[in-house]
């Protein structure tokens, strides 16, 4: 946690950017694997940590404007409660570390929202994602599932306190990339031909945990790096393969790092893997170089897509003009993915209250292939922290559906694709702090050049 005052303070701007109402915070439950006492691993909600820094199951809380009170619901640990986990602070010591002094029992909450329901009060809730939250709206609101009508307001008011990174904050994040980058140092030094995938996982995971830190998403490690999200982790490494490692740290107050790596099993590149790799940091760093206030993401993200348009045009992989190959989305194939994300107490910050609003400041999203993922498209702006991580993917179903519809084939050389049907996938990726005058890498570089990364496994 940090201190109380960051908390008082936090709860303040909301209340003064909401005006009125009565704020519900539901916090997250324990939730069971296969059995109820063998639970998965326990994460608070964000948005609860944010404002209230309790990181405990069985909590939900009401900031009521109206009549000027916060309050924590939950109940007090019995003995048994004791037993089980050992001697902790009372609820009453942990609420007033976040500087909450009036705590309720949890089954006393229903009874609040419906005094305040008869009052006429504005309840404002987020958007919920975990079953117990969908309930729990039922039961004290009688707002079924599928029915719910979440606060615009409440979550505008959020994303705009929560996307601005406080020197406390930016700490946090900067203490989650260093041990983020000391878990994609730990693979590099352990990918070789003739181990598992999950002999490298555990390198990494291990790395982590060595520096008290969990996971921020499920680790990425593959040889099949051209499917972004490839959590399966039993495949043999063979000589030839490029080995994609996706993973971030999570620090014991929440904050998340994220990084990616991609190395060469063999140590050195072929030929054909240069090529493709050194592209890819050119859209890099190119895009690094890009970073700044009063650019938009979505800029950012278009110049990366050009450099990687040049690049395969000059491979003939891609051929016509750089500007119409990237507006009709042909450049998509290769690249179906954004440049980056917001990240902050989530990898992906605040994605359960919409891209929408965190990414994109309200306006719509577009929905053409590739561009549709991209979660992040507004103006920069101090504070913003996110990710930079462009990538080149051959992925054969992909090639097979557009190559049999002669989809872009004024811009796509598909015959010399084949060449590359197996090539898997690339993507390097970093954590940046956009500042009052450009930008700022958190936590250390790791190799990430074709010449720093076979220096680095000589």
């Amino acid at each position: 946690m940090f201190g109380k005052e960051t908390y008082i303070n936090r709860r303040a701007a909301l209340k003064k950017a909401l005006g009125s109402g009565l704020l519900l915070f539901l916090g997250n439950d324990e939730a069971g694997c296969n059995y109820a006492g063998n639970t998965y691993p326990y994460r608070q909600d964000s948005t609860f940590l944010y404002f209230f820094g309790q990181p405990y199951a069985g909590l939900s809380a009401i900031m009521d404007i109206d009549d000027d009170r916060e309050i924590i619901f939950g109940d007090e640990l019995t003995i048994d409660d004791i037993i089980w986990m050992g001697t902790q602070p009372a609820l009453r010591e942990k609420c007033s570390s976040a500087g909450i002094g009036e705590l309720m029992p949890l089954n006393t909450i229903a009874d609040y929202l419906k005094k305040a329901q008869q009052k006429g009060q504005t309840i404002h809730y987020l958007p919920s994602y975990r079953p117990e939250h969908k309930l729990k709206l039922w039961n004290w609101l009688n707002v079924h599932s599928g029915g719910e009508q979440f606060s615009v307001d409440f979550i505008k008011a959020v994303v705009n306190l929560r996307n601005y990174k406080s020197a406390e904050e930016i700490a946090e994040i900067e203490k989650a990339c260093l041990v983020t980058a000391e878990m994609h140092l730990a693979a590099m030094r352990t990918i070789r031909p003739g181990i598992r995938e999950y002999e490298v996982v555990a390198a990494i995971e291990s790395a982590a945990g060595s520096h008290n830190c969990g996971l921020s998403f499920p680790t990425i490690a593959t040889v099949n790096g051209q499917t972004l999200h490839n959590h399966y982790h039993g495949n043999l490494i063979k000589s030839g393969d490029l080995f994609l490692v996706d993973a971030g740290a999570e620090t014991e107050t929440g904050y998340a790092g994220d990084m990616s790596s991609t190395t060469p099993a063999d140590h050195k590149f072929t030929a054909g893997q240069r090529d493709i790799y050194r592209i890819q940091t050119a859209m890099h760093d190119t895009s690094v170089a890009a970073l700044r206030p009063g650019v938009t993401f979505e800029e950012v993200y278009d110049i990366s897509a050009k450099v990687m348009i040049e690049g395969l045009k000059n491979l003939g992989l891609m051929r016509g003009h750089t500007d119409d190959a990237l507006n009709t989305g042909a450049y998509a194939l290769f690249y179906p993915h954004g440049l980056g994300h917001m990240m902050g107490l989530d990898v992906h910050d605040m994605e359960n209250l919409g891209e929408v609003y965190v990414g994109y400041d309200g306006r719509p999203k577009s929905k053409q292939f590739g561009r549709a993922s991209l979660r992040l498209a507004r103006m920069l702006e101090p504070g913003f922290v996110h990710t930079i991580e462009p990538g080149i993917y051959f992925i054969p179903e992909l090639i097979d559906r557009w190559k049999s519809a002669k989809k872009f084939a004024d811009f796509i050389n598909y015959d010399k694709i084949e060449t590359y049907r197996r090539f898997g996938g690339i993507r390097n990726e970093e954590d940046y702090l956009i500042t009052e005058t450009g930008a700022r890498l958190l936590g250390k570089r790791i190799p990430r050049t074709v010449e720093e990364v076979e220096a680095f496994q000589d």
